[in-house]
C-alpha cells in the first residue's frame, strides 16, 4: 500500500494494551495511520510529514528512571498532538506541568465532567462516561495549560496547550467503554488536524493492484492458500490485479474440517481466475504425528511437513518468482517487522518472513497495512462469498491442535463431526456471525457414562466460542443454555464415542483461545 505520508495520523506507542485499538479506532473514521515506536526522532517524524500525532497510553510512569520519552523536539513541529493517559502525562511534563502518583487511582468507568468546552469535545454531554486506567496524574500548571474536564478524584482529566495545538486526555477514547469516544477522536482528527476522510477499500484495491503488477511484470506469483480470511483475500486480490499469473497451493494436510478442502476448491474455482492446484498430502502429515503428543512438537512436525509439500508443488511452476503471504499489520507489529514500527518481538509469526527464505522467493504481502476487519471489508469489495468473508479463524496446524494428545484418523473423525454439530447449532441460531471464534476440542481423557442400561467409558468432547476485536484479548461466550443444551445432545447421540460435553469459560488471558 502506497499511501501518501501527509495523508497518514502517526500513533507513537509507549507500550500500551490499547496502542493498536487507537489504530483501529482512527482507520475506522476513515484516516489512515500507523502505529510507530515512541522514540522516532523529530527529524523523521518531519519527513513523514504526518497531519496529527498521537502519543499512546503505557504502563511506565513518566518521572521514573529509563521511562519511555518521545523526542521533544515534536513539539516545536506545529503538527497537532493528542495525548492518551501516559501520553498526556509525557506531553504535560515536557511541556512544564509536574506528573505525580495520584492520591486516588481510577481504573475503569469514572464520570467526566466538561468544564470549558473546545472543538475537542464537540458534540459532547457536559457529563458522560469515560474508561480510565492510571495510578498517576497531571498536576495543574494554569500558566501552561487549560483544564478542558474532570473527573471526582482526578482535577485535570483533559487540557489543552495554551499556546499550542496539544491536547490531552487522562482517560482512554478509543475503549468502547468511553460514551463519546468517537467523536473525541473525530474531533481531534478532522476538527484540529484537517486530516482526509480518505482511507477507502476500493481505493486501496486500486493502489494496490496496480503495486503488485508493476513489481511482478510477466512472473508468476504462488499464494499459499489455507482457505482462510487472510489467504483468500490475498488470493483474491491478486487475481484481481495479475489474474491467471497468480497460482494458489493449497496443501490438504488431513487435519480440515469436514468439506474443507472441497470447498475452498469450489469457491475459488467459482471466483477467481487464479491457477488453483491441490495437493492431498494428508497421508504424509498423519504419518509424521504417529504417536506425537507434545503440542509443540506437533507444530515443528506440521511445519516441517507443509514447507516440503509446499515446495515440491511449487518445483512445477515455471517463471515463479515470487510468493504471496496474508500477513496483517498486527502480525508485523508483533513481530518487529514494521518500518518505523515498535521494535520489541512480542512473539514470531509463522507468516512474518521465513518460507519465502526456505523456498527461495521474493516476498509479496499486500494485506500487510491492514487489520482483521479491514480484511474482511476488502473481501467485501472483492465480492467473496460470506462464507469465506466471514468464516471464523482456523490455526494454521489445523485439527492437530484440537485433537489433544495423539493425532489419528479416527480421533479426527470424532472431531469434526463435533465440530460440525456445534456450528450447524450456532449459524441456526443466527449467532455465527455475533461469535468471534467458535470450535470443538476432542480431550485426552475418558470418562464413565451410562447409556440405556449399560455402563460407557469413553471421550470428552470441550466447546470453545469466544468474543473478541482483536483475538489478542478474548472473553467466552455467553451462548444461550438451551443451545448449549442442543449442541450437547445432538454430540452425545450422533457422534460415537463421545459421552460427555464441556463448554469452556475461560478468558484469553490467563487462557489462549486454542488449546493447544
Amino acid at each position: 500500500m502506497s499511501t501518501k505520508p501527509h495523508d497518514s495520523i502517526l500513533i507513537l506507542d509507549f507500550g500500551s494494551q490499547y496502542a493498536q485499538l487507537i489504530a483501529r479506532r482512527v482507520r475506522e473514521l476513515k484516516v489512515f495511520c500507523r502505529l510507530v515506536r515512541h522514540d522516532l526522532t523529530a527529524a523523521r517524524i518531519k519527513e513523514l510529514a504526518p497531519t496529527g500525532i498521537i502519543l499512546s497510553g503505557g504502563p511506565a510512569s513518566v518521572y521514573e528512571k529509563g521511562a519511555p520519552k518521545c523526542d521533544p523536539a515534536i513539539f516545536e513541529l506545529g503538527i497537532p498532538i493528542l495525548g492518551i493517559c501516559y501520553g498526556m502525562q509525557l506531553a504535560c511534563q515536557i511541556l512544564g506541568a509536574k506528573v505525580i502518583s495520584a492520591p486516588h487511582r481510577e481504573f475503569g468507568r469514572a464520570e467526566l465532567t466538561i468544564e470549558h468546552s473546545t472543538g475537542l469535545f464537540d458534540g459532547v454531554t457536559k457529563q458522560s462516561t469515560v474508561w480510565m486506567s492510571h495510578g498517576d496524574q497531571v498536576q495543574a500548571a494554569p500558566e501552561e495549560w487549560e483544564v478542558l474536564g474532570s473527573t471526582a478524584t482526578c482535577p485535570m482529566a483533559a487540557a489543552k496547550h495554551r499556546h499550542r495545538k496539544v491536547y490531552t486526555l487522562q482517560f482512554h477514547p478509543e475503549v468502547v467503554h468511553t460514551e463519546f469516544g468517537r467523536n473525541l477522536l473525530g474531533n481531534f482528527l478532522f476538527g484540529v488536524c484537517n486530516a482526509p476522510a480518505n482511507w477507502d477499500m476500493g481505493d486501496f484495491v486500486r493502489q494496490v493492484s496496480g503495486g503488485i503488477l508493476d513489481r511482478v511484470g510477466t512472473d508468476k506469483v504462488i499464494c499459499g492458500l489455507s482457505g482462510g480470511v487472510d489467504s483468500s483475500v490475498c488470493a483474491a486480490l491478486l487475481a484481481k490485479a495479475i489474474g491467471s499469473q497468480t497460482v494458489c497451493i493449497f496443501v490438504d494436510n488431513g487435519l480440515l474440517r469436514r468439506g474443507e478442502a472441497e470447498e475452498v476448491e469450489r469457491v475459488f474455482r467459482a471466483h477467481s481466475n487464479a491457477d488453483f492446484r491441490m495437493v492431498d498430502a494428508s497421508k504424509r502429515f498423519l504419518d509424521a504425528l504417529k504417536g506425537v503428543e507434545d503440542p509443540q512438537v506437533k507444530r515443528k512436525l506440521i511445519g516441517h511437513v507443509f514447507i516440503d509439500a509446499f515446495r515440491e508443488a511449487a518445483k512445477g511452476i515455471a517463471n515463479a518468482k515470487f510468493l504471496a503471504q496474508g500477513t496483517l499489520y498486527p502480525d508485523v507489529i508483533e513481530s518487529g517487522g514494521a518500518t518505523d514500527g515498535p521494535a520489541a518481538t512480542i512473539k514470531t509469526h509463522h507468516n512474518v518472513g521465513g518460507l519465502p527464505e526456505e523456498l527461495g522467493f521474493e516476498l509479496i504481502e499486500p494485506l500487510r497495512d491492514l487489520f482483521k476487519d479491514e480484511v474482511r471489508r476488502l473481501g467485501e469489495v472483492l465480492q467473496l462469498p460470506d462464507e469465506v468473508v466471514w468464516r471464523h479463524p482456523f490455526p494454521g496446524p489445523g485439527l492437530a491442535v484440537r485433537c489433544l494428545g495423539e493425532v489419528t484418523e479416527e480421533r479426527l473423525e470424532i472431531l469434526r463431526k463435533a465440530d460440525v454439530i456445534f456450528l450447524e447449532e450456532l449459524r441456526a441460531a443466527g449467532l455465527y456471525r455475533q461469535t468471534s471464534q467458535a470450535f470443538a476440542v476432542l480431550l485426552p481423557v475418558r470418562t464413565v457414562g451410562v447409556m440405556g442400561d449399560d455402563r460407557t467409558y469413553d471421550q470428552v468432547i470441550a466447546l470453545r466460542c469466544v468474543q473478541t476485536d482483536d483475538f489478542m484479548t478474548a472473553d467466552w461466550s455467553r451462548l444461550p443454555h438451551e443451545l448449549l443444551a442442543k449442541v450437547s445432545t445432538r454430540i452425545i447421540n450422533e457422534v460415537r464415542g463421545v459421552n460427555r460435553v464441556t463448554y469452556d469459560i475461560s478468558s484469553k488471558p490467563p487462557a489462549t483461545i486454542e488449546w493447544e
